[in-house]
């Protein structure tokens, strides 16, 4: 591990520097391998160097926008550039590294030693907000593919499970329905959920959850099933996030995104435009069935 972090920090200095004087991206390798010589003469990691070198540029276009939606009061370029790098370097392992190889808590744990390392006095506590925001919303990248595993440390029976709730929320408009849908900095339109207390009913964790989160009242009208998947924490490793999905209605109103987290944008949608989102795997079945039954009514 503590190999590993040397390589980091060397991966970061290199970053640093393409940054800072603006080099051309072909440059960057030779300037790691001038860092390389310098700081670990003797090392040989160069291949997880390289390797995390190369996808960090090459996804930094992305890894930009996402810490611009993560942290929307800190434009990029206002960001120190040891701050910009290092989350750079943190949000790639943490989102497109090996599970395997790099577990999430590992590469929010190496982001923040190296902001207490390279960074300033606020460093650590900046890189771990933006981090642990992005860690919040999606529970645990690659979510779909980890609920398809079964090879697990914990046996799937024995796994905590922590009950979340939320809602398809529809209103009438001029002769129109339209949904209320939320976006994450991912890029995809999604429903509004949040934890449901251990003293409250599923549905009651609903109607809290488009409170806090778009400002919304509703009146759940039916049940639209639920979906599970794996997610691994920090501070409680693998748990069994269960979601329980209703069908609600509210009035008609602005939508005022209220909590922020992962979420970057909340609007109304006219049914017709609802399939042409882009909506994750586990979510569409559950907006296709409320628009099913929607559609129904309004035959009825």
């Amino acid at each position: 591990m503590a190999n590993r972090h040397l390589s980091r920090s060397i991966v970061l200095q290199s970053l640093f520097e393409w940054d800072l004087n603006a080099l051309e991206k072909k440059a960057v390798q030779e300037v790691l391998d001038r860092n390389v010589a310098e700081f670990a003469p003797n090392k040989t990691d160069m291949p997880f160097m390289s390797k995390l070198l190369d996808g960090v540029m090459a996804k930094q276009p992305e890894l930009d926008l996402i810490i611009e939606k993560a942290a929307p009061e800190w434009p990029i370029d206002r960001i120190s550039p040891v701050d910009r790098n290092i989350l750079r370097l943190g949000l790639y392992e943490l989102l497109f590294a090996d599970r395997s190889e790099v577990p999430a808590k590992v590469a929010i744990n190496e982001a923040i030693e190296l902001a207490k390392q390279f960074g300033g006095d606020n460093s650590s506590r900046f890189v771990n907000g933006v981090l642990g925001a992005v860690y919040k919303e999606i529970g645990e990248p690659g979510k779909e593919e980890q609920s398809k595993r079964r090879n697990r440390e914990v046996p799937f029976d024995q796994m905590p499970v922590e009950r979340l709730s939320g809602a398809v929320v529809y209103a009438e408009h001029e002769g129109q329905i339209y949904l209320a849908l939320v976006h994450d900095i991912f890029g995809h339109w999604t429903l509004s959920k949040s934890k449901v207390r251990e003293d409250e009913k599923v549905e009651d964790g609903a109607v809290r959850a488009l409170i806090e989160e778009i400002g919304l009242p509703i009146v759940i009208d039916a049940a639209l099933g639920q979906n599970e998947y794996i997610a691994s924490q920090p501070e409680r490793g693998k748990l069994r996030k269960q979601v329980y999905y209703f069908l609600a209605k509210a009035p008609y109103q602005d939508i005022e995104l209220l909590k922020k987290g992962g979420l970057d944008d909340a609007r109304w949608f006219k049914v017709a435009d609802i399939l042409e989102l882009n909506f994750y795997e586990d979510i569409l079945p559950i907006v296709t069935k409320a628009i099913t039954m929607l559609v129904g009514r309004s035959f009825k």
